[in-house]
């Protein structure tokens, strides 16, 4: 089984590159206690997508720690990666998205696989059912979203940007993506919008099960996207709309998946000391080992 990191973004409102804070008791990285969780699931292919500086040491970094039956790929996103034919003539510094990094791994993906935020904490229930997905849904086009509950995944320090999920029994309807989300006096509310939450509704963390039917969907509209009139330095194209228009045209069938376990992300710099403490607090009640890695 596949699982591809998406570790290419800048982490501007955290400060520096979260995805390498040696956040762990021993300097471990947020990402390696998630790869470390999706081993013992069965995971045996490893896929990591982030900018072209840092694919050495991310090659190196892992490499070294990782058991030698897991398959490694660390690739880089890179805005001049266009589909064939296409151009654009802007100037561009930022990666053009999540739907562009996961087209990225087109060429070392052949089956099923799972993605997930480098800069996120999933917590080891979601790999346990997010690989029971995979193997119970090996022969057809499933898509599946590992959900968590909005009120569980807010930050204290500032907004954050969530998919709002509406579900029918297990199945994914829409997600509905707010940008400004922040806890107020019980209840959530989207500052851009207005619009307020109880905090029990399901929600996308980037956690999804996907086909390699996807590549084809995401080029296609990555072509749109590209000759779009109002593009910009900013724009960028994200997986969840990429899986929603696929099952809105009846292409696939999305599961909502229970995570059944704890979410955090460190997307302020003011979350790094609860992050260090959780995973303080984890691995001193053994559920990693110290050091993480054996060959360590």
């Amino acid at each position: 089984m596949i699982l591809l990191l998406m570790a290419a973004g800048s982490g501007s409102r955290y400060g520096k590159l979260k995805q390498f804070d040696d956040l762990g008791p021993n300097g471990e990285f947020l990402m390696e206690f998630g790869i470390s969780d999706a081993l013992k699931n069965g995971f045996d292919h490893i896929v990591l997508i982030t900018k072209k500086d840092n694919v050495a040491f991310l090659d190196d970094h892992l490499r070294s720690r990782l058991p030698s039956n897991i398959k490694l790929d660390v690739l880089a996103q890179e805005i001049t990666d266009l589909p064939d034919g296409c151009t654009f003539e802007g100037e561009r510094t930022k990666p053009w998205g999540t739907a562009h990094a996961v087209w990225t791994a087109r060429k070392v993906i052949d089956g099923p696989f799972a993605v997930i935020n480098a800069d996120d904490f999933y917590g080891q229930p979601a790999y346990e059912n997010a690989a029971n997905f995979m193997r119970a849904h090996q022969a057809d086009n499933t898509y599946a979203l590992v959900g968590y509950t909005l009120k569980d995944t807010l930050s204290e320090h500032g907004s954050v940007s969530r998919g709002v999920c509406k579900v029918d029994g297990d199945n994914l309807v829409s997600v509905d993506e707010r940008l400004k989300l922040v806890q107020e006096e019980g209840k959530v509310i989207d500052l851009d919008s207005g619009n307020e939450y109880t905090g029990n509704e399901s929600v996308s963390m980037n956690f999804w099960i996907c086909k390699p039917s996807i590549f084809d969907k995401i080029e296609n509209d990555f072509r749109t996207f590209l000759d779009c009139k109002d593009l910009d330095a900013k724009s960028e194209l994200y997986i969840p709309k990429i899986i929603q228009d696929m099952l809105q045209a009846g292409e696939i069938k999305v599961k909502v998946v229970p995570s059944g376990g704890d979410w955090f992300g460190v997307t302020y710099a003011s979350d790094r000391d609860a992050a260090v403490a959780y995973l303080k607090e984890k691995t001193e009640a053994g559920k990693y080992t110290s050091p993480l890695w054996p060959n360590e």
